[in-house]
């Protein structure tokens, strides 16, 4: 599973790995149930990779937060994003200690938390698939 083919489809629950492309519309499996679909060009999609949390040096890489993330819960899945909101700032907060508490609300921090069990669950190998981007990046 390649990071940079993760998406998030406005609307629908969850989170989907491209499978193929056509002129109208792309096709997606869903990482949670498996199913594919037909996303078509009037739907809003959002990739990962492009997703950044503003923190107060620069805007981190959703990657790099994931990152932060998976070495703070040592590979395993994090809290539920059900949980109060002050116990989810208070994990963002270990996790990723400069992120801007002013810009970074309540509900980012619940779906990037959201975003990271599933790509747990699914198997996603966030040491392997940073130098993937890394070697994409350079032959670039």
């Amino acid at each position: 599973m390649e990071f940079n083919k993760i998406i998030s489809v406005t609307g629908k629950p969850g989170l989907f790995q491209v499978i193929s492309q056509s002129k109208n519309a792309i096709i997606a499996e869903s990482l949670i149930d498996k199913k594919r679909l037909a996303i078509n060009a009037t739907q809003n999609v959002s990739l990962l990779e492009n997703i950044a949390i503003y923190t107060y040096e620069e805007d981190l890489p959703l990657w790099d937060v994931f990152k932060a993330i998976n070495e703070k819960t040592e590979g395993k899945a994090a809290i539920s994003h059900k949980e109060s909101g002050k116990k989810l700032e208070a994990f963002f907060l270990e996790a990723l200690p400069n992120y801007d508490e002013e810009r970074v609300y309540t509900s980012n921090i619940k779906k990037v938390i959201q975003w990271y069990n599933i790509l747990v669950e699914a198997g996603m190998d966030f040491t392997k698939t940073e130098e993937t981007t890394e070697e994409t990046e350079a032959e670039a």
